[in-house]
C-alpha cells in the first residue's frame, strides 16, 4: 500500500473509532507493523491532524477533522453516487434536491479521472414502483427531529379514525412505498410508528421534549430487538404500531 493511501486509511480507521484505539489494532487493520503506525501517527500530527494519545495507551482523532473529497476512493464514490441516486428517486423533493446538490459539490472538486464515478455512475438504483405521497410536509418533521422538539399531529388510522397526538419525534424511516415517523407518543405513553401519508396535519410545538433523541432512539432499538419482530414488516404493514 502506497504511503499516502495508508495515511488516508489510518485517518479513516481513527474516525471509525470514537474511543482510543491501540496501535496493535490499527496495525492489524492496515496490515502493517506497529512501528509503522507510530511513524504514520507522528506524520499525521505534524501535518495538523488533531490526534490525541500515546504509545501503550491508544490514539483518538478529535471531532471536526476533515479531508478533501478528492481523497475518496473509487468504491466510496460509487457508494455515494448510488446513495444519492436512491435518495433523489425516493425521498421528498427537498431531500432529493439536497442529495443532488451534495453530489455536485463533491464532483466539483474531484480530479478528472474520478469525476466519472459521480457523473457516469457504474451502480444504478431502479426507480420506485410508485411515487410516495405525504399527508404533511416531511421538512417540518425533520426539523423537529433535528431540534428535539415536540410535535402536534392529526393522525388518521387504517380504519379512518382520526386522533390528535403530541409526540416526541426521533427518526424518519424511508421505504420505497411509505415514509414512517418513529416517535414517543404522549397520548399512548409508548413508542409509536406513524405513516406520513396518514398524518393530515403536523406542527412543531417549539417545545423541547425532556429526553435526548439519541437516548430515546437507543431505547426504541432495544425494545424492537427484544420484541422479536421484524421491524420492516411492522412499519410497512401496521399503523400506529406499539412496541411490546
Amino acid at each position: 500500500m502506497a504511503r499516502p493511501i495508508r495515511l488516508f486509511e489510518l485517518i479513516q480507521a481513527l474516525r471509525r473509532n470514537r474511543r482510543a484505539v491501540s496501535a496493535a489494532k490499527l496495525a492489524e487493520e492496515l496490515g502493517v507493523s506497529r512501528r509503522t503506525i507510530y511513524r504514520d501517527i507522528e506524520t499525521l500530527v505534524t501535518l495538523g491532524a488533531p490526534i490525541d494519545g500515546e504509545v501503550g495507551v491508544g490514539y483518538v482523532l478529535r471531532p471536526g477533522f476533515m479531508l478533501p473529497p478528492l481523497m475518496f476512493t473509487e468504491e466510496e464514490l460509487d457508494a455515494l453516487a448510488l446513495g444519492g441516486l436512491w435518495v433523489s428517486q425516493r425521498a421528498d423533493q427537498k431531500v432529493a434536491i439536497a442529495a443532488k446538490n451534495a453530489l455536485a459539490k463533491i464532483a466539483a472538486v474531484l480530479p478528472g479521472q474520478l469525476m466519472a464515478c459521480l457523473e457516469i455512475p457504474a451502480l444504478l438504483s431502479a426507480p420506485a414502483h410508485a411515487p410516495t405521497t405525504d399527508g404533511c410536509d416531511p421538512a417540518i418533521i425533520r426539523s423537529a427531529i433535528r431540534h428535539e422538539r415536540k410535535m402536534q399531529l392529526t393522525y388518521i388510522d387504517e380504519a379512518g379514525a382520526c386522533s390528535e397526538r403530541v409526540v416526541w419525534p426521533i427518526a424518519l424511516v424511508y421505504f420505497d412505498a411509505v415514509r414512517v415517523l418513529v416517535a414517543w407518543c404522549e397520548t399512548r405513553s409508548a413508542f409509536r410508528h406513524f405513516r406520513i401519508d396518514r398524518i393530515s396535519a403536523a406542527s412543531d410545538m417549539n417545545v423541547q421534549y425532556p429526553k435526548r433523541r439519541h437516548a430515546l432512539l437507543k431505547v426504541w432499538h432495544e425494545l424492537d430487538v427484544a420484541s422479536g419482530r421484524r421491524q420492516k414488516a411492522i412499519l410497512l404493514t401496521e399503523t400506529d404500531t406499539p412496541i411490546h
